[in-house]
């Protein structure tokens, strides 16, 4: 980045992730540590603010991809974690609560409360890659769920997450819920190839009574291409920050061993210039769905939708390349179990499988399945 445009902002929040999560990141990554003091701090500390504009867009696109692109320069864990969590109040913020948009999306922009996504399973659902796993029964105004979500990232007892589930009358209705409601069993997941400390579980429901002021879509099928934009778009900082991470690495070893790394046929600066090309058009996108509401429908949405598939493909093939690339450059020292070159590589593979992932994004461009 250009030095002499860092903002007194962007450098307090640089400073603040060099004292208070650098020290964490092998904790995080070797023993599955979840950073949730740092997490409430660093939303406490108003690293990501509340908008104002109420409309189903994709306001706040753009402060989200940023901010996970700084996190996950320094731990990619802690910015999937931070991902999971701007997913869920991406979904209140453009959802129909009340409720859930006047008490509780406060708490989570400040970091009072914590959220995750829940919506792993319903976007393959929606790609034809499985079936819906949770089916909800109408109670009244709401809705009793019963299933299991196998893999839901960023929980605890006071967090909030997103669920959709499949209605006897054949449609969709989407919420956000507590951790903490009755019925809800978790089991954590653990011993993945890396990003176990961001409390990852198992969610069983068993007759889980879902509040009326919890649902944010009655219509999950049309929710779900309002948020989904949004939804991959900030995934696109993962990858971002984690090949500017293997980029500084590799610009490092310039002469490590005599200089023997100018012969590797990928260098830093290669693949610098395709970070920045991704980079800008990534930033391209995301003030394009702050300000134009670019999940609303029509030709326009659509393609917008596709643009935002690609970039987000082709950040995730960048990522894989530059953290082998890195790995190269570093040799035996990369080699180590818990080096910083290693820990690198498990979060790009992570990255390729998060959904969407690669096979999915691949069919999304090619079949043209949504």
């Amino acid at each position: 980045m250009d030095a002499t445009r860092i903002t007194r902002e962007e450098r307090a929040i640089t400073d603040f992730l060099t004292e208070q999560l650098a020290p964490l990141v092998r904790s995080i990554d070797c023993e599955g540590v979840y950073p949730n003091d740092f997490l409430q701090s660093l939303f406490a500390s108003g690293a990501y603010t509340l908008k104002t504009d109420r409309t189903p867009r994709g306001n706040g696109n753009t402060e989200a991809l940023d901010l996970i692109e700084r996190v996950s320069e320094v731990c990619g864990s802690t910015g999937f974690s931070i991902w999971c969590h701007t997913a869920a109040i991406h979904y209140i913020r453009c959802g129909k609560s009340e409720y859930l948009r006047e008490e509780i999306l406060p708490q989570l922009v400040s970091g009072a409360l914590m959220g995750g996504t829940g919506l792993s399973n319903p976007m393959k659902f929606y790609a034809g890659l499985e079936s819906l796993h949770l089916k909800a029964e109408p109670v009244g105004e709401g809705y009793c769920v019963n299933g299991v979500l196998p893999f839901i990232s960023n929980l605890g007892q006071d967090h909030w997450f997103g669920l959709i589930a499949a209605t006897p009358a054949g449609r969709r209705v989407m919420a956000v819920v507590p951790c903490s409601a009755e019925g809800i069993s978790m089991d954590v997941r653990e011993n993945f190839l890396g990003l176990n400390g961001t409390a990852t579980y198992t969610c069983r429901f068993d007759n889980v009574q879902v509040q009326p002021e919890w649902v944010v879509a009655d219509d999950a099928d049309a929710f779900v291409r309002i948020i989904r934009p949004g939804f991959v778009l900030s995934q696109i900082g993962l990858s971002l920050g984690l090949t500017r991470a293997a980029i500084d690495c590799m610009k490092r070893q310039v002469n490590k061993q005599a200089g023997a790394n100018s012969f590797l046929p990928v260098q830093p600066e290669d693949v610098e210039r395709r970070w920045l090309a991704l980079r800008e058009q990534a930033y391209r996108l995301a003030e394009q769905g702050d300000s134009a509401g670019a999940g609303d429908g029509g030709e326009v949405a659509e393609a917008y939708w596709q643009e935002v598939l690609r970039t987000r493909l082709d950040s995730a093939y960048l990522a894989l390349e530059a953290v082998q690339a890195d790995f190269l450059h570093c040799g035996g020292a990369g080699y180590v179990l818990h080096s910083d070159p290693s820990r690198r590589m498990r979060e790009a593979y992570f990255i390729a499988v998060l959904t969407p992932s690669i096979k999915h994004l691949e069919k999304l461009l090619q079949v043209g399945a949504s």
